[in-house]
């Protein structure tokens, strides 16, 4: 029993990683990052759909599979149950990590100073952007975040 919470807890675990702008990976601490000047021109809400990486399938086939095999009377029966347990474990965890990884975020059209436009979506963080407001693209490792530019 212990072994099944330890593996639901690693499962939730998973799902809690954050793609937040507020949030800085540990590997972009101490990095140098371009900064760009911009306009935001446009903002609307987008949904990022929940991560499939098979996680929440394997952990869920696994403990189905374990609480079918317990349920049968008999070893025959407990197979069967733990096989159909599994299946079903399986495309509910599925569902429950898509579910838990989702995600509501911004696709904010920003214009350069040259005239070139750009569209970036990140998820929604501390920060409420509105058509005209100064921004910097801030870019780490190949990953691009608005903030709003320090009022000079």
């Amino acid at each position: 029993m212990k072994k099944l919470w330890m593996l639901g807890l690693a499962v939730v675990l998973a799902g809690c990683a954050s793609s937040s702008p507020d949030v800085i990976q540990r590997g972009d601490a101490q990095r140098l990052s371009t900064v760009v000047d911009a306009v935001v021109l446009n903002v609307r809400t987008v949904t990022v759909e929940g991560s499939q990486s098979g996680t929440g399938a394997a952990a869920g086939g696994v403990v189905g599979g374990l609480a079918g095999y317990g349920a049968g009377r008999n070893q025959t029966e407990g197979q069967i149950a733990g096989i159909l347990g599994a299946a079903a474990g399986a495309v509910a965890g599925n569902v429950i990590e898509r579910a838990g990884t989702r995600e509501e975020a911004y696709e904010i059209l920003v214009q350069l100073k040259n005239g070139e436009r750009r569209a970036i979506v990140q998820a929604k963080g501390q920060e409420v952007f509105q058509p005209g407001d100064p921004v910097l693209l801030i870019t780490s490792s190949g990953k691009v975040r608005v903030a709003k530019a320090p009022k000079q």
